[in-house]
This record gives structure tokens, sequence and C-alpha cells, in this order.
């Protein structure tokens, strides 16, 4: 139930090339409170609803819960949440023994590029791919519940 992650920015589409799968996701969000948040997804035919803590000080580590629902019942969810959604495609992206998730945006967050990466713990060395940019694992505004209220379109540089 904890989650370990580090994101980064990424520079360029070199990554495609080398994904092994690449999945569709809405999501929205019940509860966006920077205490907790609420996040309904469909991600191909499944349907999840998770729950997510606050990190920690260098923003890696929270507690998150998920479970699998219908894929039904979380298109009725999503119309419950708060406004402001969240597409994006999700490619799959091994490294040296790692996998990155990358997550291509579309709509209001048009033109960002974010790869996501699970660790074991918190110390865990990362081996970068080329394509892979600044660290943002403590930027806020690069939080999926973030960009939903305030999405990258809506920034005033693009350029970050």
């Amino acid at each position: 139930m904890v989650e370990i992650e580090r994101k980064f920015l990424v520079t360029s589409t070199d990554f495609i090339a080398q994904a092994t799968a690449k999945l569709t996701i809405a999501q929205g969000y019940l509860n966006t409170h920077p205490e907790r948040t609420v996040r309904v997804r469909i991600q191909g035919e499944c349907g999840y609803i998770t729950i997510k803590g606050k990190g920690n000080q260098s923003g890696t580590t929270r507690l998150e819960w998920e479970t699998e629902i219908n894929v039904i019942e979380a298109k009725a969810l999503l119309a419950l949440c708060e406004p402001g959604s969240i597409q994006k495609t999700r490619y799959l992206v091994p490294f040296k023994n790692q996998t990155f998730e990358v997550d291509v945006f579309a709509g209001d967050n048009t033109g960002l590029i974010v790869a996501e990466i699970e660790l074991t713990h918190e110390d865990q060395v990362v081996e970068k791919p080329d394509w892979l940019g600044k660290e943002v694992t403590q930027e806020s505004k690069y939080y999926n519940a973030s960009l939903s209220k305030h999405p990258f379109m809506a920034w005033e540089q693009h350029s970050e």
C-alpha cells in the first residue's frame, strides 16, 4: 500500500520505439484535497478507484490504495468527479531492468510528457535513458490531481 515513485519530464519521443505496451487512460477526481486524493480511472476495458495520501517531504513516498471496479461503475463515478479530467496515453518502456511509465497527455494538458518510475525503496538508483529530462518529483504542479485543476496548456510557460 506504499507507493514510491519518481517523476521526470521527457525531452523527446524516442521512448515510443522502445515501448512494449500502450494504454489509453481517462481519469477524474472525486476529491483533490492536499492530504488525500480519490481518483477514478478507466484504462482500456477496466475501471479503478484509487486513494492516495499526502506525499513525504521528498515527494517520493505516499500511501496508495487501488482496487479494480466494473467499467460501467467507473463511467458513472467519472460523471460525479470534480471539474477537470485527465486524458493520456501511457507507454510502458523497459530500460536496464526498470520500467518507465511515460504519459503523453491530451486535452487541456496537450504538450506535456512525464515519465514515472516505481521504486522498491527511496534510495534506489534510477538508470536514466537519454530521453529523460529534469526530475519533477517534488513539484506538485505535475501531479495528475493538480493538472486536472490547473492544466498544462494554461501555464504561462510550457518550456519548464
